[in-house]
């Protein structure tokens, strides 16, 4: 598996991996993706990544910033997506440790997410790699597609905070 820098030539696979994760209802409350030119416009530059084997891209991360105000400059929203082909193989994990390298070497201070309370596997993954809950929001929002439509959510956000 090779770690790399996600370009736009990587949009058709992130954008099935990332529709694919919408299916099982328990990723984001999108329910479609967006277009490259939103994805490529609402993400940094920094964490943008794509792990790739011999059949195209199998994951990908990216941060958004939190707030466009200066003092939160440190502080980002990630995701992390993998493909159904190679979930349960370590990939996430190497896409998060990759993802917080290059947070941390960027001067970002906090990286942070709301993963559903279902996403089991999502909150062992973050857990593992040094992130914390930091609270939980019930009800946050109500689902509109897919298993969970008509229903409100809880979400638990998680962060994890850059060593000093």
């Amino acid at each position: 598996m090779n770690i790399r820098a996600l370009t736009p030539a990587d949009w058709p696979d992130v954008e099935r991996i990332y529709a694919d994760g919408i299916a099982t209802g328990n990723a984001t409350f999108e329910s479609e993706p967006p277009s490259w030119a939103h994805f490529d416009a609402s993400k940094l530059q920094v964490g943008r990544l794509a792990a790739v084997d011999e059949d195209g891209v199998a994951g990908w991360a990216a941060v958004s910033p939190v707030s466009a105000r200066e003092v939160y400059r440190g502080v980002v929203e990630h995701s992390v997506y993998v493909a159904e082909r190679a979930r349960g193989h370590g990939l996430g994990r190497l896409l998060l440790d990759e993802l917080i390298d290059a947070c941390d070497n960027a001067g970002i201070w906090t990286i942070q997410s709301s993963i559903f309370r279902e996403n089991a596997a999502s909150l062992r993954l973050h857990e593992q790699a040094g992130f914390r809950v930091v609270g939980h929001r019930e009800r946050i929002a109500l689902m509109t597609y897919g298993p969970w439509a008509g229903q409100w959510r809880d979400t638990i956000l998680i962060e994890r905070r850059r060593k000093q």
